[in-house]
């Protein structure tokens, strides 16, 4: 395993091959296990890439710019998936990170307790690592799958719903 070190944080190898190798109630895995994307030759998106878009343009991009490529206040998340695996993710979006330096002074708040956030890290990771590889665009995705039975289940149990 591989470890790099950012602002005092050591990150393990960034994920690897982003194709989608099987389907566990329509959430696409890689050969690893880590959810990844699917985009169809129609640019027909997977439910959780076209739910981490909007998830994303709900509570990240007013500090992570309009579509992952970064801001004045925060990096580009598009880029940061390319080295940070899928654990690192959700501890960093789960239990936030500060980054100060002599040329910065950058706060990730933590969002695991924001269930609009918590409930869907992996539809978040999706999108980005989408993003990161240019497998969608900047804007919206116009085609979608339907949200699968397993990804209603989930939502509700999460925001607490019966």
């Amino acid at each position: 395993m591989i470890f790099a070190a950012s602002g005092g944080i050591a990150f393990a190898e960034g994920p690897g091959d982003p194709t989608a190798n099987k389907s566990d109630g329509g959430k696409y895995l890689d050969n690893d296990g880590d959810p990844t994307f699917k985009v169809a030759p129609d640019g027909t998106v997977d439910w959780y890439t076209y739910s981490g878009y909007r998830r994303y343009h709900s509570d990240c991009h007013v500090c992570h710019g309009p579509d992952g490529e970064g801001a004045t206040c925060a990096p580009a998340l598009k880029n940061s998936v390319k080295t940070m695996n899928y654990g690192d993710f959700l501890a960093v979006v789960a239990g936030g990170r500060k980054n100060v330096g002599t040329a910065q002074d950058n706060v990730m708040p933590a969002f695991g307790d924001n269930p609009n956030v918590a409930c869907y890290m992996d539809d978040l990771y999706i999108y980005l690592r989408a993003r990161s590889v240019d497998a969608v665009g900047r804007a919206r995705p116009v085609k979608h799958e339907d949200k699968s039975p397993a990804a209603q289940q989930a939502e509700d149990s999460c925001m607490g719903k019966r």
